[in-house]
């Protein structure tokens, strides 16, 4: 039997950090200059060719498919490696 998941602890422990708003703030900007552009995201997601969260210049993003952009496996220095089949 899985044991539920704690959200709450979930958020307290990583997603509530400084560090991880400031990124998951900077990821919601990057959707947001593509909207302002008139670029069509909807049931996409909007990629750091990068992988720098951070970087939300137009040239560093693209839209790609959710299943595609989150096939990648990341590393800690924000590269990304494709996961092992």
């Amino acid at each position: 039997m899985s044991s539920k998941r704690n959200y709450k602890k979930e958020y307290k422990n990583y997603h509530g950090k400084p560090k991880q708003i400031k990124r998951r703030d900077s990821r919601n900007a990057a959707r947001n200059i593509l909207k302002k552009k008139g670029v069509n995201i909807k049931g996409k997601d909007v990629a750091h060719k990068n992988g720098n969260p951070l970087d939300n210049k137009t040239s560093n993003l693209k839209v790609v498919s959710k299943n595609k952009n989150r096939s990648y496996k990341r590393t800690k220095n924000s590269k990304k490696v494709r996961a092992s089949a």
